[in-house]
This record gives C-alpha cells, sequence and structure tokens, in this order.
C-alpha cells in the first residue's frame, strides 16, 4: 500500500481500508533478527506516520488460540473503526 503522495508503506498480510487497519503476521523467523527486527520497526513507523493502526500476531497464534486471535481482530477492527468515525 501506498500513502497519499505515493510512497510505500507495506504489504500488510491483512488490510481494512474502512478502518485504517493493517493485520501483520509476525514470525520470530522472519523477524527477530537485528536488520529483520529494525525493518519491522520501521514498517510500523510507516504505519503509524500514515494513521494506519497495526495488529501483530504470531503465527503459531492461527494455530493454537483462532478464536482468541479472531476476537482479538474483530476488536482492533471494532476500535480502529470508531478511531475513523471519530476522525471524520
Amino acid at each position: 500500500m501506498r500513502d497519499e503522495n505515493g510512497e510505500y508503506i507495506a504489504t500488510a498480510d491483512g488490510y481494512f481500508v474502512s478502518a485504517g487497519l493493517a493485520w501483520e503476521i509476525d514470525s520470530y523467523d522472519f523477524h527477530f533478527g537485528k536488520q529483520q527486527y529494525a525493518a519491522t520497526v520501521a514498517r510500523n513507523a510507516r504505519y503509524a506516520a500514515a494513521g494506519i493502526v497495526v495488529l501483530q500476531t504470531l503465527p503459531s497464534r492461527l494455530r493454537t488460540e483462532p478464536k482468541r486471535v479472531a476476537a482479538e481482530l474483530v476488536a482492533a477492527y471494532r476500535a480502529a473503526e470508531a478511531r475513523m468515525r471519530r476522525a471524520s
């Protein structure tokens, strides 16, 4: 996705445009090393600068706690959507 100036923000694992919510499935394997962690922090800073809320989820939780992850996603969506309505 890109910001209003066409600058690259990120490619989210899930993006809910109406709520301005990005869902990232962030594993230790791809985000734990020094460079990978720095890239993840930079990505999240770009999201924040664009006013996008980010929900990060470990992939293992999709298998071990699917109902809890779904509830968190729904709650994050509702909170982000309410935030968008207040900002309008």
